[in-house]
């Protein structure tokens, strides 16, 4: 995943304590039986505690990944959860700080030879360096926590997706399990305090991608927070279809009606198209008018049906994307 390759982003105290200890025992290696031996002695633990926190720090930068280039479902999440501006200003302030501090030690290292004092010398950049270092501590700080955010989102490729919706325990979970090879994918949504389940399929060696996606799409818009609206709608950057299942016995607990007004909803708010399928109808049930097929996720009746119905909804739309192509760019600078 994108976020992966983030490692721990450390504090600056942490950063000053490494860089130091190094800086001190690089000068103790050195043979101090002169004059220029005790300058170089100084000179190196200058240039190593400066290298090791422009390295480091241009490695948090680095690792991070360009929001220009990530696809827009993870921007828009990045977004939501941490801030891209945020992090960009913060990434901007440590890269500063890195390059600051590489220029600082090589002016030291240019005053030292010069100055009969190289003692002084050491610990005005010494001085320099760790002001530089918690300047942008805040942004250290700030820059971890999105990582341990961050890395919690799930694994979602961009390739063609299946978004199951509806009420709990309508069978989503079956569904999934039943038309994907292997056992579902569970990651948390840092949004959400309930497991996204991720299954993959292979239809005419063409992949595709199965979400069920509780805590978003399995109540009404009223009761959610901004976060989870705002969750929503980035899913609407998936190359997706909608299949909403409808329990036709109300054994989950909520009347056909009260799940027919989540369905409207899900159709207002998503600009994707939605197949309605009735579930559990291997048992006493209700009839569905609304419903566009009928399953039992139970048995089996009905999910190749419903399953080759969505591909050929997903072939549809990549036409329609292909004939009419929408930009996904970020319109952030």
């Amino acid at each position: 995943m994108i976020f992966e390759k983030i490692y721990t982003v450390p504090t600056s105290d942490e950063l000053l304590d490494k860089a130091f200890r190094r800086a001190s025992r690089a000068r103790a290696g050195k043979v101090t039986r002169n004059k220029e031996d005790i300058l170089k002695a100084h000179e190196s633990s200058i240039i190593t505690a400066s290298n090791i926190l422009s390295d480091n720090m241009a490695n948090i930068v680095r690792r991070f990944p360009s929001f220009d280039e990530i696809p827009r479902l993870y921007y828009e999440l990045a977004d939501i959860l941490v801030g891209v501006d945020e992090i960009r200003k913060s990434l901007s302030s440590v890269d500063w700080a890195s390059k600051k501090i590489h220029e600082i030690s090589r002016y030291y290292i240019g005053k030292m030879r010069t100055s009969r004092d190289a003692v002084t010398v050491k610990k005005e950049a010494f001085g320099r360096i760790a002001s530089i270092t918690k300047s942008v501590d805040s942004d250290l700080v700030f820059l971890n926590r999105a990582r341990n955010i961050l890395r919690k989102l799930p694994d979602i490729y961009d390739e063609p997706t299946i978004i199951v919706a509806g009420y709990p325990n309508v069978g989503k979970s079956s569904f999934v399990a039943y038309v994907t090879d292997a056992r579902p994918e569970i990651a948390s949504y840092p949004f959400t305090t309930k497991g996204v389940s991720i299954g993959h399929l292979i239809s005419n060696s063409k992949r595709y991608q199965i979400i069920d996606t509780p805590g978003l799409l399995d109540r009404p818009m009223s009761e959610r927070n901004s976060i989870e609206l705002q969750a929503i709608t980035a899913l609407e950057y998936l190359d997706a279809v909608v299949l909403y299942i409808v329990d036709a016995s109300e054994t989950c607990g909520y009347p056909v009606d009260q799940q027919k007004k989540l369905l409207d909803e899900i159709r207002t708010e998503f600009d994707l198209p939605v197949l309605v399928a009735s579930n559990k109808t291997d048992i006493e049930h209700k009839e569905i008018d609304f419903a566009d097929m009928e399953i039992s996720s139970i048995t089996g009746q009905g999910i190749d049906g419903v399953l080759q119905e969505l591909i050929s909804m997903i072939e549809k739309q990549e036409e329609k994307n292909r004939d009419h192509p929408v930009s996904t760019e970020s319109s952030s600078p």
